[in-house]
């Protein structure tokens, strides 16, 4: 039919179909990039977890106490990954010892299209508090003091918005935390295809006058 009807408007429909294909592709093999990138940053977590495992018991059984009198560091994570540890580990190094308290947020979202009801929802929110507890005993083991807050929501703004200012109450020396990836290359096709909620979520911040730090992660 193409062929037959190439003069009366049939090259159009290869021009589009041959587009998409060549949109699909390149998309594919950027995320294949993007994924082998991610790899080298995940390798930390395997040091950190051979560290936690390498602690005694009576040293996990040593929990810091909250420091009042210190400043704490309220990190956005998401999941147990490098990207999530660069971050805490970026910001110990900036801050040197300035915090001792360290929070870890993460917010678990859900598809509200393909939901499939409260099984989901509590096994979405027991995989969050699991990776978030990673977390708070690999900084107990340093000796600072750390818990974690986690939310399920529909949209990672406003869950944040929400919890913010609780987390301010209990914590009024507090500065948030966020890591963004860097890319070797800023292209078009690197912002249109990665998420950038964490400069949605300064801005927001920042109209409330709440301090939000955003640390560049280089991949």
């Amino acid at each position: 039919m193409t062929i037959l009807k190439f003069d009366e408007g049939g090259w159009i429909t290869i021009v589009i179909t041959g587009s998409v294909v060549v949109c699909a592709i390149l998309i594919k093999r950027h995320y294949i990039k993007t994924t082998k990138m991610l790899k080298r940053l995940n390798e930390l977590v395997i040091s950190a977890t051979q560290v936690s495992v390498g602690s005694s018991g009576e040293e996990a059984n040593q929990i810091p106490e909250y420091n009042s009198r210190a400043k704490t560091a309220i990190l956005l994570v998401n999941g147990f990954n490098g990207v999530g540890l660069h971050t805490l580990l970026n910001s110990i190094r900036l801050f040197g010892g300035v915090f001792k308290n360290y929070v870890f947020v993460q917010i678990g979202i859900i598809d509200a299209g393909n939901f499939k009801g409260t099984q989901e929802l509590s096994k979405l929110d027991s995989h969050i508090n699991n990776e978030l507890e990673k977390y708070v005993k690999f900084m107990r083991r340093h000796g600072n003091f750390a818990e974690s807050v986690s939310a399920v929501g529909t949209d990672v703004v406003e869950e944040t918005l929400k919890i913010a200012p609780e987390l301010l109450k209990k914590y009024p020396q507090a500065v948030f935390f966020g890591g963004q990836l860097v890319f070797p290359e800023e292209t078009f096709l690197t912002r249109w295809l990665h998420n950038y909620i964490v400069f949605a979520i300064q801005r927001k911040f920042y109209h409330q006058g709440i301090p939000f730090v955003i640390l560049p992660i280089r991949i």
